[in-house]
């Protein structure tokens, strides 16, 4: 089934956002994701698809 994603988990995508951060927070899980980037702030919808395969690491939130 793959990663078990959930918000608040920050995710390493393979290429970075403009600013220079490649670094995401994860706000929504669903068909798509609201992520968030961490050098920026900004937010972006991206589909499921494109997050699972992009992803270069996963770090889940502590608790």
């Amino acid at each position: 089934m793959g990663i078990p994603y959930e918000v608040g988990d920050i995710v390493t995508l393979k290429k970075g956002h403009p600013c220079g951060s490649s670094q995401w927070e994860i706000l929504r899980v669903g068909a798509d994701f609201r992520l968030k980037c961490l050098g920026c702030g900004r937010q972006v919808m991206i589909s499921r698809k494109l997050v699972e395969k992009n992803t270069r690491g996963i770090e889940k939130k502590s608790e």
